[in-house]
């Protein structure tokens, strides 16, 4: 398959890690998706590790600050949206009820970026790229292949992104609920499940990324014998696929997705 040159507004283009553990965690991921990695030095001993397939970035990771960890912030995965315009997005999502936590910012000549907490809580990063567009390899294995919002609040979630970024929304019956997508240009993009009674009180609001792989069970397996958390075990999801949630040894969570659309 073709490199991905560009991303257009609106769709998904880049993932990050930032992890208790830089060490570890890139052991971890590399030894998972049979990633490779180019550490780029940001720091004295610090360092922003591209995550490869084939000699080209598909996501990124790098070392949790210490005051950061102290403060009993967790690892986790974050996600980018390609934006036209960061400014207007800024001043747009602070006018909807976001939170801007960083930002706009340009990060050397790679690109602009913003982070924001949306109005029911979940973390999301804009991206506004220059020389880094983002994820240059999608629709392929062990890259990055669906994100999906949880929320407390569906119709919040669905009004602030749609009037943020113009994504179009429509219904989808599943099993027991309303499935939310996410389209552009008629293209579904993403996902939003509202959370139920049945989730912990305390799990918040958040972005989840799937990753597309050839066998979830051999994932799994995999996983959790690099000292993994299996979450929710291997389940099918009907016409989809099969999925699994992942903890990773650092704490920071993600899926992984073994697609039957015929779309990898």
């Amino acid at each position: 398959m073709s490199k991905v040159e560009n991303h257009p507004h609106g769709v998904f283009c880049w993932s990050e890690l930032c992890t208790h553990n830089w060490k570890d965690g890139k052991a971890f991921y590399t030894s998972l998706f049979d990633w490779g990695h180019d550490d780029q030095p940001i720091g004295e001993n610090i360092y922003y590790t591209m995550l490869q397939k084939q000699g080209d970035d598909i996501a990124a990771m790098y070392e949790m600050p210490k005051e950061q960890i102290s403060a009993g912030i967790p690892s986790h995965w974050l996600a980018y949206i390609a934006v036209d315009n960061i400014d207007d997005c800024a001043l747009k999502a602070k006018e909807l009820g976001a939170e801007v936590i960083a930002g706009p910012h340009d990060v050397m000549n790679a690109g602009r970026m913003l982070m924001l907490k949306d109005p029911v809580g979940a973390t999301v990063a804009l991206w506004q790229g220059n020389e880094h567009k983002g994820c240059k390899h999608l629709g392929e294995l062990n890259t990055p292949y669906w994100h999906e919002l949880a929320t407390r609040d569906s119709k919040v979630s669905r009004d602030f992104y749609c009037a943020l970024l113009g994504w179009e929304s429509e219904i989808k019956p599943m099993e027991g609920m309303d499935y939310i997508l996410f389209l552009v240009d008629g293209q579904p993009i993403a996902g939003m499940l509202e959370m139920t009674s049945e989730w912990p009180d305390d799990t918040p609001a958040h972005w989840m990324i799937y990753f597309a792989v050839e066998s979830c069970d051999v994932i799994v397996s995999k996983a959790a014998s690099l000292g993994g958390q299996v979450c929710v075990p291997a389940t099918d999801i009907p016409d989809v696929g099969r999925f699994s949630v992942i903890c990773d040894p650092q704490g920071a969570v993600f899926s992984v997705i073994e697609s039957v659309m015929d779309d990898v």
